[in-house]
């Protein structure tokens, strides 16, 4: 079983910052890759970044260039920096794990970009 919980997510006017936290319950340097995926109002959820154990990194299109993934296995946490923000960034942002086979999803936390 792991337990994923975000935090970090807020109000902000376009082109601000945020950096959100996903605190894992047990460790992620077993986990192959850990990702970051966001829902918008009546979206399908999709992948925002993503960082391998080796920490190799992908992006979304959308993202590429603003936003950061990075994860910390000794704090057990992966983070996303997002720069630059845009009212088309405003969505709940999820973390999500594969461990074992299974999949693993936090409780989100809510962006909202708006002035």
């Amino acid at each position: 079983q792991v337990q994923l919980v975000e935090s970090g997510g807020d109000l902000v006017q376009p082109g601000g910052s945020l950096s959100l936290s996903c605190a894992a319950s047990v460790s992620i340097a077993s986990i192959a890759a850990m990702r970051w995926y966001r829902q918008a109002p009546e979206k399908q959820r999709d992948l925002v970044a993503a960082v391998e154990s080796g920490g190799t990194t992908t992006y979304a299109d959308s993202v590429k260039g603003r936003f950061t993934i990075s994860r910390d296995n000794v704090k057990n946490t992966v983070y996303l920096q997002m720069n630059s923000l845009s009212p088309e960034d405003t969505a709940v942002y999820y973390c999500n794990a594969v461990r074992w086979g299974l999949q693993y999803w936090g409780q989100g936390t809510q962006v909202t970009v708006s002035s």
